[in-house]
């Protein structure tokens, strides 16, 4: 049982790379939590963790370790939640890591609602634009990703399906004329949207009822992130693939739909976690989602990630 413990608590600092972030977590001493782990250390005979005044990294004993621990610890808490009756009372930190856009404009309400329903979650929420979620689960619980995903491991949900459509200012239409067909896009100066670390070439799956053409727009500007996307676009820059129904700036005059009666996509949008077996508030967070976006899709073993 001792083990156990100095397990939970050297996965905990292992997760967050500092012993005050894995205290405030875990609600115990720093000190407290500081000399269990060394404890650990000297019962395995070897050193997990490099300390410094500025950080905490893991050996590579440290990462062995860790991968073998924190499937062990995931295991034992779902087990005392189980007999405790608490699986419908979630609990605990959750680490989500998203696209830093998509979960500013559209899972903020979705994470004040949650926490309004169960005030004993505590959220580490890191928005970023991870290559894959296979290398981010060291860091985190649930893996919000867009599109198709890579053949992998992990498993994958369907939150729901993201419709998204082209915008330009008016200045820029003015000057340049409005597209009546995506044959015309060619003529167009359009704001390419990549995903982080992707290789292949960006296209933009264009429908219209039956209709479906793909057009590769050049890349004078090629993005990361949708706010940029979206700034560059309400500069006068081109056209951008924006997702959302009426857009703040579509409302305000800023930005006009373009091509009105065409849609990409919609993309799909998963909720990726390394196992099926989840505890309480990471399986109740995940039906949140599903129930916010419109879906009910089975979890599956992931395909492959949209460029």
């Amino acid at each position: 049982m001792k083990r156990l413990q100095g397990m939970e608590l050297f996965v905990e600092v292992a997760k967050t790379r500092s012993f005050s972030r894995a205290a405030a977590a875990l609600g115990v001493p720093k000190s407290t939590l500081s000399r269990q782990v060394a404890e650990l250390e000297r019962s395995v005979g070897l050193r997990l963790l490099s300390r410094t005044t500025r950080k905490v990294e893991l050996t590579d004993a440290g990462r062995l370790y860790f991968e073998r621990c924190q499937h062990i610890v995931a295991e034992a808490q779902i087990a005392h939640e189980e007999l405790q009756k608490l699986v419908d009372t979630p609990a605990g930190p959750l680490r989500v890591n998203m696209p830093a856009d998509f979960g500013t404009d559209f899972l903020a309400e979705s994470f004040m609602e949650f926490s309004r329903r169960y005030p004993d979650v505590t959220f580490f929420l890191d928005l970023a634009n991870p290559d894959h979620a296979s290398r981010v689960f060291q860091t985190c619980d649930i893996s919000i990703e867009i599109g198709e995903l890579p053949d992998s491991t992990q498993i994958a949900r369907l939150l729901g399906m993201l419709p998204a459509h082209l915008y330009a200012s008016r200045d820029y239409l003015e000057k340049h004329g409005e597209p009546r067909h995506p044959s015309d896009l060619t003529r167009h100066e359009c704001i390419e949207f990549r995903a982080e670390g992707a290789g292949r070439v960006t296209r933009w799956p264009l429908t219209n009822g039956s209709q479906h053409i793909e057009f590769t727009p050049g890349n004078r500007f090629s993005v990361n992130g949708v706010a940029m996307a979206r700034r560059l676009a309400m500069l006068g820059a081109g056209i951008a693939v924006l997702v959302g129904g009426q857009l703040a700036e579509q409302q305000s005059g800023q930005l006009q739909r373009v091509l009105p009666d065409w849609q990409l996509g919609p993309f799909p949008v998963y909720a990726v976690t390394e196992t099926r077996l989840l505890p309480a508030k990471t399986r109740i967070f995940i039906e949140f989602l599903m129930e916010r976006l419109g879906s009910s899709g089975q979890a599956k073993d992931t395909p492959a990630f949209m460029t």
